[in-house]
């Protein structure tokens, strides 16, 4: 059973990796190198992620276990503690802010009380049309609006009532109403996966993911122009040179379609009802922190996020990602960087193309849609845009294990 897995980011290093042993797999990568948007760049003597932070730690165990035991061992990470803030009002507030309150208290009493007795007398209910819906439900008003609204619309780049909100299961710490008291009297209450992290010791990410490539069979600077199945043969046809039985496609999944011959039109235009964020990230050197991430609410800066990735290595590192979404210049990131003294020296730039799925009304119907058809054609998607979801590494690892287990107790 030869199998032939387009794309070499973390989703398909890892299908490879599991797969390798019982069947002949082959990886068609664009890039000259394999990692994807986890990949790390290296100038001036530092190391940084162009397109995003991505750390690892996960909630399944059995993810924990493939990688300490299959790529990079347990002794061979930095163990670290997720500190993150919120630059709000001029002040350094701690992640995340519905657990912030004694702090809003201590420079506006008002804004405090106000955000309790909101919390107090919110009616929770399951029946969110759209993302602000959900949020003012589960926060109330005040916090919505002081936070939730506009960071949300910088990071969407569209209005939260445009939304889809079942993006955010398991991807925020949500409160309820014993726990959101609780964190008036003890502080920050965190208790999301993602509280420690773990970063390669080497400083560098990319340690992780060469791991996880080595050996692998793979086939770079290659771009997939078309896909075809010959019945002749009953075998895939990648740019007609290519044979495989069975295929594994991490692509983006608004771009698939066009690439398989005789594909509907209806799929076609599904297709392009899919929306995604490019962002553009900057590296700085900095002022030093104790902070891991920053979160920039203010609708005045095109900085949604400071990524302070010298945090992860040891010894530290006085470095600072800023990242925007969408395309900017050069300039703009950079006057934007300097209206905050934290920030020293721009060092290097970056725009990258797909970064973040985007969850409008569209979604949902045209998601099903497309992997409905991959599915008849028996073709398997896999990854944060092959399957078109917010996943991290740590979920493009478990949605590989998954379908490794299908396509091995099926063939």
């Amino acid at each position: 059973m030869r199998v032939g897995i387009l794309g070499g980011g973390i989703s398909g290093l890892s299908i490879a990796r599991l797969l390798k042993e019982n069947f002949s797999v082959e990886i068609l990568e664009s890039k000259s190198e394999a990692g994807g948007i986890a990949r790390t760049r290296s100038v001036a003597g530092y190391t940084y992620h162009p397109v995003g932070g991505h750390c690892f730690n996960s909630k399944h165990r059995s993810v924990m276990e493939f990688v300490y035991e299959h790529v990079l061992k347990q002794e061979e990470w930095n163990i670290i503690k997720r500190n993150a803030g919120i630059k709000l009002h001029g002040k350094d507030l701690t992640y995340p802010i519905e657990y912030s309150v004694k702090e809003i208290a201590g420079y506006d009493p008002g804004l405090a009380a106000s955000i309790i007795a909101d919390f107090s007398t919110k009616k929770t209910t399951n029946d969110s049309k759209n993302l602000e819906e959900w949020f003012r439900q589960k926060f109330g008003d005040t916090l919505s609006e002081l936070y939730f609204l506009p960071y949300n619309k910088k990071i969407w780049n569209m209005e939260p009532s445009e939304i889809n909100p079942d993006w955010v299961e398991g991807k925020l710490p949500i409160p309820d109403r014993e726990s959101f008291f609780r964190s008036l009297g003890k502080g920050e209450v965190d208790e999301m996966t993602h509280r420690y992290f773990l970063y390669p010791k080497t400083n560098n990410q990319n340690t992780f993911i060469d791991k996880l490539a080595e050996k692998l069979p793979i086939v770079y600077n290659y771009q997939v122009l078309s896909i075809e199945y010959d019945k002749n043969t009953n075998k895939w046809q990648v740019n007609g040179e290519k044979a495989y039985d069975l295929l594994v496609s991490t692509l983006p999944l608004n771009l698939l379609p066009s690439l398989i011959s005789n594909t509907p039109e209806v799929i076609i235009d599904t297709a392009k009802k899919l929306k995604y964020n490019k962002v553009t990230t900057m590296l700085w050197t900095s002022e030093k922190t104790e902070r891991t991430w920053t979160y920039i609410p203010d609708q005045h800066s095109i900085i949604h996020r400071y990524i302070h990735i010298g945090n992860y290595f040891s010894p530290r590192q006085n470095i600072t990602i800023t990242e925007s979404i969408g395309t900017r210049t050069y300039e703009e990131m950079r006057i934007a960087g300097g209206q905050d003294p934290f920030l020293i020296k721009p060092l290097d730039f970056h725009v990258s193309n797909h970064a973040y799925v985007v969850f409008d009304k569209e979604y949902k119907e045209a998601t099903k849609r497309l992997k409905d058809y991959f599915s008849r054609l028996g073709i398997h998607l896999l990854g944060r845009f092959g399957e078109w979801d917010y996943f991290n590494m740590d979920e493009c690892i478990n949605r590989s294990m998954n379908l490794a287990m299908k396509l091995k107790k099926g063939f």
